[in-house]
């Protein structure tokens, strides 16, 4: 009786699979055909989805529509474009003394780095500040000892905006800090993402708001279409007080970027503090986030955006990017900062997934003679994209590009320097999702002491590193070369 049931039923969902094949197939050419037109502008990204339908008929456009289609995209965005311009004209006011200053500054600088400050400036708003005293942080500890005492010190207000906060130890630590400085009348005002901060305890931002404090949340995970749970992530790690002092970089709000983690042990990450007019610049990114994701509006006002009193400093651009800019004005600061180096290209990322104008660059510079090294974790936190990351590794040295795993626990920095006299620290990671899906935010520092000691933490990592070699390709398992070869076909969409 048993084995005639499982006969019968064997036979029912044999007659539904031959029933509904034709109509998958049918239904499988159709969405092929419809990415196609709607892909039109990234061929590889439509060919990678499509080999998706192929392969995964059942749940291959399901997937797509969680994790490609940008739905209402362009409407959603071309309000944050018209409020961004708007807002950003409404400053002209209080930025004009640090445009006076972009316009002598450009004037005497000379050949590729004025003109990747020129590309930056006129593509990106990216205002070019000469007055910042800059402090480096390659350790969590030391990076947030410093932003919770930067905090603590706080006279006027408080604004944060981070992709990861936990309720762990050190976030509650943060919390209470901000919690502290809000009862205190401080204005505090504190922006997470809906995905990268989702999970929190129902209640874990009572005492917060009680106290006064403001917090909103960029893109809620259950916001409007499914399809923004994954994509157009606020990445962005920026924290301003006063108006006078920002915290830009990598780091977020977490005891693993503590190094307190055992599945990664020691973090190794990168940030930078400013004191300066940088610190208004990263001001005006935060006034333009929070505004488009809270009903609580911020007003402008000489208390946000005032001078700040530093005279000498270091020269810098904030550069931010994201699915609402045409261009990207991150990628093109890499690319630019590639074809600028004489000398050195040292990168640090945890996923390098690069698209082929990337891939050129590295390659062109290489074989020019320029000392090209690429650092990427030894401990994969994505699988995908961490064997991705070995297939455009491996091609890379073939053109005499040096690259290298990080052994000494897990590599999060996102860092590129060039010749030790100019670097970019920042959110950006060098993969599609950064270059096309996440909102990003870096530092761009032409300063030679700082760049130095960016150059100089990255020569201290080799000795924790393996470099990777033809020869170490050679001796790798036949499944590890299948896995990288699979998973770079998918790469354009991870």
């Amino acid at each position: 009786m048993v084995s005639d049931l499982l006969v019968q039923i064997f036979d029912f969902l044999q007659a539904i699979y031959y029933f509904l094949l034709p109509i998958l197939i049918v239904v499988n050419i159709f969405f092929a055909i419809t990415l196609v037109f709607v892909e039109r502008k990234n061929p590889t990204r439509a060919v990678s989805w499509i080999l998706v339908l192929l392969l995964l008929p059942f749940i291959g456009f399901f997937l797509y529509l969680v994790f490609g289609q940008n739905y209402r995209k362009e409407k959603l965005f071309s309000i944050k474009k018209e409020s961004d311009q708007k807002l950003t004209d409404l400053m002209a006011a209080q930025i004009k003394e640090v445009k006076e200053k972009e316009e002598k500054m450009t004037s005497r600088w000379s050949g590729a780095i004025r003109r990747m400050a020129l590309l930056l400036l006129q593509n990106n708003r990216a205002l070019i500040t000469t007055n910042n005293q800059i402090t480096p942080y390659t350790d969590g500890k030391a990076k947030f000892a410093d932003l919770i005492m930067e905090i603590s010190n706080a006279r006027d207000h408080v604004h944060m905006e981070y992709f990861i906060l936990k309720d762990d130890g050190l976030g509650r630590d943060i919390m209470k800090a901000l919690t502290e400085k809000a009862r205190s009348g401080v204005e505090v005002r504190l922006l997470v993402d809906g995905v990268g901060s989702g999970g929190l305890p129902k209640h874990f931002y009572d005492e917060f708001t009680t106290a006064g404090g403001k917090h909103a949340v960029f893109f809620p995970s259950l916001f409007s279409y499914f399809n923004y749970r994954v994509n157009f992530r606020n990445h962005r790690k920026i924290a301003i007080i006063d108006g006078e002092t920002a915290f830009i970089g990598g780091f977020n709000i977490g005891d693993d970027y503590l190094g307190l983690d055992k599945r990664w042990g020691y973090w190794r990450d990168a940030a930078v503090r400013i004191k300066g007019t940088g610190a208004l610049v990263a001001q005006i990114r935060f006034y333009l986030d929070w505004n488009f994701a809270s009903k609580d509006t911020m007003d402008i006002g000489e208390r946000y955006f005032h001078q700040s009193p530093h005279q000498e400093g270091s020269t810098m651009q904030i550069v931010s990017g994201g699915p609402d800019t045409g261009w990207n004005p991150v990628k093109e600061s890499y690319l630019k900062m590639i074809n600028t180096a004489l000398d050195t290209v040292y990168i640090q990322t945890p996923y390098f997934i690069p698209d082929q104008s990337v891939m050129d660059a590295l390659h062109i510079a290489a074989l020019s003679g320029i000392d090209v090294r690429i650092m990427i974790p030894s401990k994969p936190d994505h699988m995908f994209v961490y064997w991705a990351s070995h297939s455009y590794a491996e091609e890379l040295l073939e053109s005499g590009v040096k690259v290298y795993t990080y052994d000494n626990g897990f590599l999060h920095a996102k860092t590129i320097v060039i010749d030790g006299v100019a670097a970019s620290i920042g959110s950006a990671n060098w993969d599609i999702r950064s270059f096309r899906l996440n909102f990003e935010t870096n530092a761009i520092i032409y300063d030679e002491k700082v760049a130095g000691e960016f150059k100089q933490a990255y020569l201290n990592d080799l000795p924790n590193c393996t470099e990777l070699t033809p020869a170490w390709y050679a001796s790798r398992s036949r499944y590890f070369k299948a896995r990288s070869s699979f998973s770079r076909l998918f790469s354009p969409i991870l």
